[in-house]
């Protein structure tokens, strides 16, 4: 079954670099031997339902965006015209809520624990899908200890945006704590950065003058 490109060389942009706003999800556990292949598509369907609800309550429009599966996770990369604040102001809490919701009522192997990393840049696009050394960073954002443990720790969404993007948005918006970011360490394979942790819809979220 032929599958069209992502993109085709003659058409508009490709090949070349166009901003985005980066929103990268990952589901933890997801490869864990309890869960077999029904748990796991009742995650994905579960991911996805939670990701559409809580973009529509934070007002930003799913299907302006462009979603890749990543088995485990999404990859959103969201238009520039669309202001950068909700997706650390209200995506969080309202993706928090309907993560509490599905977990309630399914059983352990059908729970959702999710960590999200935020952040934005030159995003080039070509036939096969899309590269930029800022969705690397993103996904080293998922990867590094100290998200991991969070969430571990505290559930069922731990939050990490890039400095830039803390920096940039969170210190800049009036309507987000920023106080309730810490640093992390960002030590992921060729990866050594810093990033701001949060843990949406909690009293434990860590604190940081």
């Amino acid at each position: 079954m032929s599958r069209r490109p992502v993109t085709r060389p003659g058409e508009p942009w490709a090949y070349q670099a166009v901003h985005r706003s980066i929103v990268a999800v990952d589901v933890a556990g997801y490869g864990d031997s309890r869960r077999t292949s029904p748990h796991r598509l009742v995650l994905r369907q579960a991911l996805y339902q939670a990701l559409q609800q809580a973009f529509g309550v934070a007002r930003v429009p799913w299907q302006a965006c462009q979603h890749i599966d990543c088995g485990d996770g999404v990859l959103v990369l969201v238009p520039p015209e669309i202001p950068k604040s909700a997706l650390a102001d209200s995506l969080p809490r309202a993706l928090t809520d309907r993560l509490r919701r599905h977990n309630d009522l399914h059983p352990p192997e059908e729970q959702l624990g999710l960590r999200m990393a935020l952040h934005a840049g030159e995003i080039v696009r070509d036939e096969y899908g899309v590269t930029a050394p800022s969705i690397n960073h993103a996904f080293r954002l998922l990867a590094a200890p100290p998200v991991k443990a969070a969430l571990a720790a505290a559930g069922p969404l731990v939050m990490v945006t890039s400095a830039w993007f803390y920096d940039e948005v969170v210190r800049q918006c009036p309507t987000i704590d920023s106080g309730a970011f810490r640093p992390v360490e960002v030590a992921v394979k060729e990866t050594y950065a810093v990033g701001w942790l949060a843990l949406p819809g909690t009293t434990a979220a860590p604190r940081h003058p």
